[in-house]
C-alpha cells in the first residue's frame, strides 16, 4: 500500500483551500505561513499536481485540487464523527447548534455556570437559523424555537410556559423625549427596528403580523431600520434608535437589568416555544446534563 502524505500536509491543504490564504490557514492552525506553504508543497510533491495558483495576496485552488477536496473533507469528517462517539459518555465535547440571537442574549451569559458545574464537558456552540443536520454537522444537540414535533428526533421544552409571547421593546430613554408611546398607535411616531431574518419564517411574526393581531392599521410597518439579524435590532432598540419586536426570552436579561422595557402591554402570544432537539436514536448523557441544567437555569429565570 503506498504511504499516505502527513496529517500535518492534508490539513494545512484543507485550510488554505477553505480560506483562499495561507496567512489564515497559518492562524487557524498555529503555525507560520512558511509552514503552510512547506506542507503544501510536500503534498504538491508526493501528488505530483500542483495544488495552488498565486493571485496577489491569495491563493486560488487548481482543477486538480478541486477534485480531491471535497473526498478529503468528508475523510476529516469521517475522522472527527469516529473520535466523537468515544466523547458520548460523561466527558469530552458537546457541540450545541442555536440561533445567534438565543447564543448572544440568553446562553452566552449563563453558559459558564455550566462549565463550572460539569468541568470535564467542552463546550462547542454554533449558531445558524436553518434546521440542523446532525450527522452531516457533528452536532449532539440544537436548541430551536417551534413545535417541536421533528420526525427522527427527540424534542425536549425547555420552558415550563407551552408558549412564549412576542411583544414591542425599547430604550426607556425613549419614553422620556416628546413623543409618546402609551398606545399602540403611537408607533407611528416612533421608528420600527426590523429584523429581516424572520420574513421568510412562517412561525415568527414581524411588525405586518403583529400589527394585524393587534387589529391596528395606523401604522406603516414598512417604514424603520432593518437588520440581518435579530441581535442587531435588540441592540439598536437598547440604544435608542426605536422600537423592536422580540420573544420574552431572548429579552429577558435585558428587561431585568434595565436596559429595555415593554411600552405596550399587548404581546402576541405564539404558537411554539423553544426545546432542545437531538437525535432519537442516540444516547448521549452530556446532552442530558445539558438538557437538565436548561431547565434549572429556566427555573432562576421565572
Amino acid at each position: 500500500m503506498r504511504p499516505i502524505p502527513s496529517l500535518n500536509a492534508l490539513r494545512a491543504f484543507e485550510a488554505a483551500a477553505r480560506y483562499q490564504s495561507f496567512g489564515a490557514a497559518a492562524d487557524e492552525l498555529c503555525v507560520t505561513p512558511a509552514a503552510i506553504s512547506q506542507q503544501i508543497k510536500s503534498l504538491e510533491n508526493y501528488l505530483g499536481l500542483k495544488l495552488f495558483q498565486r493571485v496577489g495576496r491569495r491563493v486560488t485552488m487548481t482543477q486538480d485540487a478541486q477534485i480531491i477536496l471535497p473526498e478529503l473533507r468528508e475523510a476529516f469528517g469521517l475522522i472527527e464523527k469516529s473520535l466523537s462517539r468515544l466523547g458520548d459518555g460523561e466527558t469530552g465535547l458537546l457541540t450545541i447548534n442555536t440561533t445567534l440571537a438565543f447564543a448572544a442574549k440568553w446562553l452566552l451569559p449563563r453558559i459558564h455556570y455550566f462549565q463550572e458545574q460539569y468541568p470535564e464537558i467542552d463546550i462547542r456552540l454554533n449558531t445558524s437559523d436553518r434546521l440542523t443536520q446532525f450527522e452531516q454537522e457533528n452536532v449532539d444537540a440544537a436548541i430551536r424555537f417551534g413545535s417541536g414535533n421533528y420526525s427522527g428526533l427527540k424534542s425536549l421544552p425547555i420552558k415550563a410556559v407551552t408558549r412564549e409571547k412576542i411583544f414591542p421593546v425599547c430604550s426607556p430613554d425613549l419614553l422620556n423625549r416628546a413623543s409618546p408611546l402609551k398606545k399602540i398607535e403611537d408607533l407611528r411616531f416612533h421608528t420600527l427596528l426590523h429584523d429581516n431574518t424572520i420574513q421568510n419564517n412562517p412561525i415568527l411574526p414581524g411588525w405586518p403580523q403583529w400589527m394585524e393581531q393587534a387589529g391596528v392599521n395606523e401604522v406603516d410597518t414598512k417604514r424603520g431600520l432593518h437588520f440581518g439579524n435579530s441581535v442587531l435590532a435588540i441592540d439598536a432598540a437598547i440604544n435608542g434608535q426605536g422600537v423592536a419586536l422580540s420573544c420574552g426570552f431572548v429579552v429577558s436579561d435585558d428587561l431585568k437589568a434595565g436596559r429595555l422595557v415593554q411600552p405596550l402591554s399587548i404581546p402576541c402570544d405564539l404558537e411554539y416555544n423553544y426545546h432542545l432537539v437531538s437525535p432519537a436514536n442516540r444516547v448521549n448523557r452530556k446532552v442530558e446534563y445539558f438538557y437538565h441544567w436548561l431547565l434549572v437555569q429556566c427555573e432562576g429565570d421565572n
